[in-house]
């Protein structure tokens, strides 16, 4: 005679097990495309980035075209509170892996160079770094109309 008993536990187990696998496939089939886009930006260096060359080399690696001369170059102390505008800022960093709130009270520096292959837009666009001893920290592509547009470096 052969019995088989099963207990509760091991039916949650299984169910566990069953779900995370659904869920892996779920990720899988509807975010590869999201999971590939971050691979690729995963190998860009954002560390290092100490002179013009490297400055210049990082946002072609986002496929932007740039002046070779810096517009702006300005330090400043982010601030250890903020305010409505940087915190939107900040969501912006966010969305791209990156966040200013681990850099409260630190002294860094902006760069500004003009993009020179902004399409479907006629006006001035500008590509921001921000950088803490040669990392960047944050980043955007901007147009120079107060009612423009910001976003992140991905095309």
């Amino acid at each position: 005679m052969f019995i088989c008993s099963v207990r509760a536990s091991t039916l949650k187990f299984a169910a566990v097990a069953a779900l995370s696998l659904a869920l892996l496939v779920s990720i899988l089939v509807l975010g590869g495309d999201r999971l590939v886009a971050t691979a690729e930006t995963a190998s860009v260096s954002y560390v290092g980035i100490d002179t013009n060359e490297k400055r210049m080399r990082f946002l072609e690696s986002f496929g932007w075209k740039v002046g070779e001369e810096v517009i702006s170059e300005e330090s400043f102390q982010i601030p250890e509170r903020f305010d409505r505008v940087l915190s939107g800022y900040n969501e912006i960093q966010k969305a791209q892996g990156l966040d200013l709130s681990r850099y409260r009270k630190k002294k860094v520096t902006r760069f500004v160079y003009e993009v020179l292959n902004y399409e479907g837009y006629d006006g001035k666009v500008y590509a921001t770094l921000v950088v803490y001893r040669d990392r960047v920290i944050a980043a955007d592509i901007a147009s120079a109309d107060p009612r423009g547009f910001i976003s992140g470096l991905e095309k």
